[in-house]
């Protein structure tokens, strides 16, 4: 039977530690629930990185005669990282999903952000001016075609 290398345990038991740090809950939370019935769920950005590297060395024998492979020793090392970052937090209510970004952005970012909210708006204000103005009976163009006479 082939022994096992050391260099195959090491990385082994790092990819273990790794897996055992990064899993799906690491990068979306767990839910938390408040009393109006909105849930909230944490969204990360996780980074990792692995290393790992050995060598092994011969040994010199002054008589020259061939050293047996398998004694010589063995030098290596491995290492891993992981980095987690909040990105930002999913809100979820009755009526709508919201992203919220845990880092402050820039003035256009944020325009950008808010705009589907502000067209929103635009459409509700403009939906209840149509309403108000077929109760007085005069349409768009009708107030438009007064102003300008």
């Amino acid at each position: 039977m082939q022994q096992q290398h050391p260099i195959d345990n090491m990385m082994q038991t790092t990819m273990e530690s790794i897996r055992g740090m990064v899993d799906v809950n690491t990068v979306v939370g767990a839910p938390v629930m408040d009393q109006k019935g909105t849930t909230i769920i944490p969204i990360s950005k996780v980074s990792f990185g692995f290393v790992a590297g050995g060598g092994e060395y011969a040994i010199e024998d002054n008589k020259q005669k061939p050293v047996p492979t398998d004694i010589f020793p063995f030098a290596g090392g491995t290492g891993a990282g992981v980095s987690v970052q909040p990105v930002g937090f999913l809100v979820v209510t009755e009526n709508q999903v919201k992203v919220l970004p845990a880092q402050t952005t820039g003035a256009m970012e944020r325009m950008v952000e808010l705009l589907p909210q502000l067209l929103e708006e635009l459409n509700a204000k403009d939906e209840k001016e149509k309403k108000k103005n077929k109760i007085f009976g005069k349409t768009d163009s009708d107030l438009f075609d007064g102003e300008l006479q």
